[in-house]
């Protein structure tokens, strides 16, 4: 460790992993529920376990971005963070929102009141205080991030990354403007949903994965902000415009069908780029790095985005396939994959590498971690498929032949049951990568020597 504030990531790197327990537990709970309708129907709702899912993952992915903030900035800036003290309270804040957010929920607190209770806006159900108090939190860190980068080096990895983190708060303040006109309120409400996590989360992802493969792969600076250079335009040239496909049946005037297919087309680009980036480096490296495990998250970070975000993605993105499509087990296939392989694999990248350097031991129990990479990736590829199928037979049944929701769901329940048994498969992959994370291995000792052996 280079830097000594680098160490305020560890806190933000462990809390993030102790939500993404809980995040693939109520995952898993939900998927029960679709094979068990009846579960805990009248304690916690099937409504309620989704939001509790749903938001948990929102919040661990953001805390880990922090933390890998926290974690390069000083490298590239070549100087500690401003005022670590200022990085926890931002973090007491956060988690303060958090418990505050799952106790609202359970309990169904102020309903009704617009301060204290939840609010009616998928994924944007947090209580107004909570929202308060997330845009305090990254007011703050954009103020330590900012004068750490303003006082020290700057480089296209934390410029990007700061690009990104600063249009993911000003975006964030749509949350507040909520219209009276439903078309209207949709239209704004994308602003946060689409482009967090198909623009500025984009620039985020590419300025972490640029830091990782200059460090695993020894490459030359120059050439990875090239590529990085080429991988943001691509980004914000069709994630901006390609919010349109969210616009095709909410309302809004019909040439957004257009923009939206074309644009949203386009943004297989910029995943495919990340994808030829990745690879590219591992070929051209020129250092033979000991992580292997965090280089393997940060290839299948790559890979699993280009797939989940880029080709399942314009499978329904075009607006004669998405009229039949949309809000279907498809919606839930692309979501899954995209969400794994963009921003979970992402962060767990950064976790491995980052992890055994902020507890001092490098490398570490990595076959262990590997391991949870093949749980996970394939836990969550055979759900992808899963859902596809029953999107598939969904879209046939219901909205050509007309047959009501209720019959089709249960013509599906083969399909949910599989994706139970693979939502089984990614919570024991979870468990295992933050155990190889953070429990150190075993010395094992011989009569004739001692050695470490990998579990």
């Amino acid at each position: 460790m280079k830097y000594e504030t680098q160490s305020i990531a560890k806190i933000y790197f462990i809390v993030a992993m102790a939500l993404f327990l809980v995040q693939v537990s109520g995952g898993l709970l939900a998927g029960w529920i679709y094979v068990m309708p009846n579960t805990l129907s009248e304690l916690v709702p099937f409504n309620i376990v989704r939001m509790l899912h749903t938001n948990s993952l929102v919040v661990w992915l953001l805390l880990g971005f922090f933390g890998a903030a926290y974690f390069i900035v000083p490298e590239e800036a070549e100087r500690d963070i401003y005022s670590p003290t200022l990085a926890y309270v931002q973090l007491a804040i956060l988690v303060l929102g958090t418990l505050g957010v799952v106790v609202t929920y359970l309990f169904n607190l102020f309903e009704g009141n617009f301060l204290l209770g939840m609010q009616g806006r998928e994924f944007l159900e947090q209580p107004t205080w909570v929202k308060l108090g997330i845009v305090v939190a990254a007011l703050i860190f954009l103020f330590n991030v900012t004068m750490t980068v303003l006082k020290g080096r700057k480089t296209a990895i934390s410029n990007v990354l700061l690009i990104g983190l600063w249009g993911l708060a000003l975006l964030f303040l749509f949350a507040f403007y909520n219209p009276s006109n439903l078309s209207l309120d949709k239209q704004y409400w994308w602003y946060v949903i689409h482009l967090w996590v198909e623009g500025v989360w984009e620039l985020i992802m590419a300025s972490i994965l640029a830091f990782l493969m200059l460090k695993l792969t020894g490459v030359d600076r120059e050439v990875v902000e090239k590529w990085l250079y080429v991988i943001v335009a691509t980004a914000l040239f069709s994630g901006i415009l390609g919010t349109g496909h969210h616009y095709y049946w909410i309302g809004t005037p019909g040439y957004w069908q257009w923009i939206g297919s074309i644009f949203s087309s386009l943004e297989i680009v910029p995943f495919f780029a990340m994808m030829a980036f990745a690879f590219v480096m591992v070929w051209k490296g020129k250092r033979d790095h000991p992580n292997k495990a965090a280089l393997l998250w940060a290839l299948g970070t790559a890979t699993l985005a280009f797939f989940g975000a880029g080709v399942w993605g314009f499978l329904h993105t075009l607006h004669g396939v998405n009229y039949y499509s949309h809000g279907t087990q498809i919606t839930a296939a692309h979501a899954h994959l995209a969400f794994y392989g963009a921003y979970v694999c992402l962060n767990c990248a950064i976790f491995t590498y980052a992890m055994p350097i902020l507890l001092g031991r490098d490398p570490y129990n990595q076959v262990l971690n590997m391991a949870s990479f093949w749980l996970m990736s394939g836990g969550v590829v055979f759900m992808t498929f899963t859902l596809t199928f029953a999107g598939t037979v969904q879209t046939h049944l219901q909205r050509v032949l007309g047959m009501n929701f209720i019959d089709v769901q249960d013509q599906l329940a083969v399909f949910y049951w599989m994706r139970f048994g693979s939502g089984i498969v990614v919570v024991l992959g979870a468990v295992l990568f933050i155990y190889s994370v953070l429990v150190p291995r075993r010395e094992i000792i011989s009569h004739d020597a001692s050695y470490t052996a990998a579990e």
